[in-house]
This record gives C-alpha cells, sequence and structure tokens, in this order.
C-alpha cells in the first residue's frame, strides 16, 4: 500500500493510427504543392489520354523507383530506418497517396469525370501522380515549419513573438500587427510563387469555362480546405503557437483571410497578363479569379509555414 505508482503507467501511449493520419496529411499536402503547376497543363491531359497501357506501366515503375530514392534520403515520415523492404513499403505508399491525390485534383477541375473512358482516366492519372508523388516524398524536408526547424535555439532569437491570448484578444499589441504582416507577406509571396507561371497559361480560361457556375463553389471549398490542413493540421508547425499569435488569433478567420489575399493576387495576376479585361463579364472574371484561386492559396499557405 505504500508503494508509490509507477510513473509510466500513468503515461498516455502515443496514439498511431493519429500519427500514422497525419502522415499522410503531409504527403499530400506535398503532393498537392509539387503537382498543383503541373495540373494546369493541357499538354499532360493529352499525353495522358493517349498513352498506351504498357507506357503507362513504365511511367509508373519509374515513379517509384525515384520515390525510392527520394526515400533513402528523406520520407514524408518523421523516422525511417534503411531496411529495403521498409524503403519499397513507404515509396510504394507515397506513390499511391499521390495517385488518390492526383486522381481528386483531376475529379476536382473535372478533368476526368463518370463519363471519361477508363483508359484516358487512367493515362492521366498516371501522368498526373508523377510530381504529386514525388511532393510526397519531398514534403517533410521541403514543408517543415520555421519552429520545428529552431528546436533547440533560444526562441527569443526568433522574430516571432508569442503572447498570451487574452492579452491579443483585448488589446492587440505592436507585436500582434507585425505578425499579422509577416503572414500577410508569406501568404501573398507564397501565392505569386506557386500561381505566377500558371497565370499566363490558357488553361485557366479553358477549365474556368468548363467547369459549372455551382461547382466554383466545390473549387472554394476546397481552397480553403487545402489552406487549412497545411497551415494547421497538418502538423508542420506548432498550432498552438499559431492559435496564439495568429493572423486574427482564430485559425478560421486566418484562413478566409489568406484566401482573400489568394484571390487578390490572382486577379492582379490574370490582369497583368491580361487574361482579364475590362469588357470581360464579371462571370468570366470570377471564374477565371476561383481558378487560379487553387494554386495561389495552396502557394500561400505553403508560404505561411515556412515563416
Amino acid at each position: 500500500m505504500g508503494e508509490s505508482p509507477d510513473i509510466t503507467e500513468n503515461q498516455t501511449p502515443p496514439n498511431v493510427w493519429l500519427a500514422e493520419l497525419q502522415a499522410i496529411l503531409q504527403g499530400a499536402v506535398g503532393g498537392f504543392l509539387f503537382g498543383i503547376p503541373l495540373l494546369y497543363t493541357v499538354e499532360v491531359w493529352s499525353i495522358g489520354a493517349a498513352t498506351s497501357s504498357r507506357w503507362l506501366l513504365a511511367v509508373l515503375l519509374a515513379t517509384l523507383v525515384g520515390v525510392g530514392l527520394l526515400t533513402q534520403v528523406e520520407g514524408f515520415r518523421q523516422a525511417l530506418s534503411l531496411n529495403p523492404l521498409e524503403v519499397f513499403l513507404e515509396s510504394l505508399e507515397a506513390v499511391a497517396i499521390g495517385t488518390v491525390c492526383a486522381a481528386l485534383a483531376l475529379g476536382l477541375l473535372c478533368r476526368i469525370t463518370l463519363a471519361t473512358p477508363l483508359s484516358e482516366a487512367l493515362g492521366k492519372v498516371v501522368f498526373e501522380a508523377v510530381p504529386f508523388s514525388l511532393g510526397v516524398a519531398l514534403a517533410r524536408s521541403t514543408l517543415q515549419g520555421k519552429g520545428r526547424r529552431e528546436a533547440g535555439v533560444d526562441r527569443s532569437a526568433s522574430r516571432r513573438t508569442t503572447v498570451p491570448r487574452a492579452r491579443q484578444l483585448t488589446a492587440p499589441t505592436l507585436v500582434n500587427l507585425r505578425d499579422a504582416l509577416v503572414d500577410f507577406d508569406a501568404a501573398l509571396i507564397g501565392a505569386v510563387l506557386i500561381a505566377f507561371s500558371i497565370a499566363p497559361t490558357e488553361e485557366v480560361p479553358l477549365l474556368a469555362s468548363s467547369l459549372p457556375p455551382l461547382w466554383l463553389l466545390l473549387i472554394m471549398a476546397a481552397s480553403l480546405g487545402l489552406s487549412y490542413a497545411i497551415v494547421f493540421a497538418s502538423g508542420f508547425t506548432d498550432r498552438a503557437e499559431r492559435r496564439q499569435r495568429g493572423l486574427l488569433f482564430s485559425p478560421l478567420t486566418e484562413t478566409l483571410v489568406a484566401y482573400v489575399v489568394a484571390l487578390v493576387a490572382s486577379m492582379i495576376m490574370l490582369v497583368l497578363f491580361q487574361q482579364l479585361t475590362a469588357s470581360d463579364p464579371w462571370s468570366e472574371w470570377l471564374s477565371d479569379i476561383l481558378v487560379l484561386g487553387l494554386p495561389a492559396s495552396i502557394g500561400g499557405a505553403a508560404g505561411r509555414i515556412l515563416i
């Protein structure tokens, strides 16, 4: 009766399934970041639709080899031994995640539908899965947040400063304003870096004109959902810290404001490249901006976690 309870018995074991889900989510985030630019390429759509099944198998095998080489150096999980079997399984999982993400993205942009022939759909998915799969393998090394990279370093040396949440809600300080400006800048820079090469292409108006009006709501929902997942759900950054010093002190409001920044950046880029003019109807403006806003919002979210 006088014995003290074992401390280890009271410790909560780590949730294996939650850790696995977060690893998959991190891989998917990297896949979307790397795969989105090639997704807006009509040549890839046409090549995939006209490629034979044998060549598609060769592309998949080449993708698996490339992902395997990357996995030996940096997998999308926190730790991985170099056991050949584990490397193979990790690479196979990365290609599977990339393939699923590519299929979802093509479906979101209506490049594959229920009416699309199976051979054509498979061709598009396989070719688009190449950058998505590479992005999955490179997710952790590319998108590791600054807070994690500075582990073990004096936090006072960081340019970010966290203040009590109650103080933020009652009296925003210059620190809060500075953090908000940094978030704005990061969202804008990330949006431009990802979407700038897409804005002058013909794919944007082509996609916008082929999407039903109500489908644009799904594009908006996907943009907001991916942005939220990248910053707050993927585990690349400290969620508690971002809640304390976030753009507007709330993950939801920060995501919404960052999306507005991405849409404004998309509009400016489309105007600069003369993709939109004053004579175009407002519906064309709206659809083009929302279509380009998808990669812009992903880039903006990536920029915010890298600061």
